[in-house]
């Protein structure tokens, strides 16, 4: 099943990177497993998934880290003013939850998915193992190369008090973006130390 999008692409994306051609082999690999869906959220998924799942579980991805690290200029800034959305990034580890979608459903679920998360094929989507309490999974998860334009790497301090004060997209501000991250995770269980230290910045 192939999806169409804009025929230009949006700020956020090299015009190298096809998300239909992307999509299509991400379905292709799934669809050779013949199994349920497993997706893997370490942000904005765990407190707005936007579809529908039969199982939720705590897990963990060694190799890959959660950093407020790429550039926003649509959904939490603008080109002119662009904000900051997190994203998976190599070293490390990383706490997150893992969603299981059945297999009749997981086809759509993964189409939905695509138009939230790679109008702009700005992500690397990769299978990656996630262990759980439960036994481990191999899930779809969208992380980012350090080499994209996306990426800004670690800013100074008065670089993210001025995007928490100031940067604002379609779907709100980097600062509530932050912020209802870190408390989901906090509802997980889990304490991103490096996160709060960066809301501390803006008085939160």
């Amino acid at each position: 099943m192939s999806i169409a999008f804009p025929a230009h692409p949006l700020p956020e994306t090299s015009s190298q990177r096809d998300p239909a051609r992307m999509f299509d082999q991400v379905l292709v690999r799934w669809q050779d497993q013949q199994s349920d869906l497993w997706i893997f959220g370490y942000a904005s998924l765990i407190w707005r998934p936007e579809f529908e799942f039969t199982e939720r579980r705590a897990a963990r991805v060694h190799g890959w880290h959660r950093a407020l690290e790429m550039w926003s200029r649509i959904n939490r800034g603008t080109p002119d003013c662009p904000g900051l959305v997190f994203a998976l990034l190599r070293g490390g580890s990383c706490q997150g939850v893992v969603f299981r979608i059945p297999a009749a459903q997981a086809e759509q679920a993964l189409k939905d998915l695509w138009f939230r998360e790679m109008p702009t094929g700005v992500y690397d989507p990769r299978w990656l193992r996630c262990a759980t309490a439960q036994g481990d999974v191999h899930a779809l998860a969208f992380t980012l190369s350090q080499s994209s334009p996306s990426y800004c790497g670690q800013l100074d301090m008065q670089q993210y008090r001025q995007i928490f004060a100031e940067s604002c997209g379609r779907y709100g501000t980097t600062l509530d973006y932050a912020q209802r991250t870190y408390e989901s995770l906090l509802a997980e269980g889990i304490d991103d130390h490096a996160l709060a230290r960066l809301l501390k910045l803006a008085g939160k």
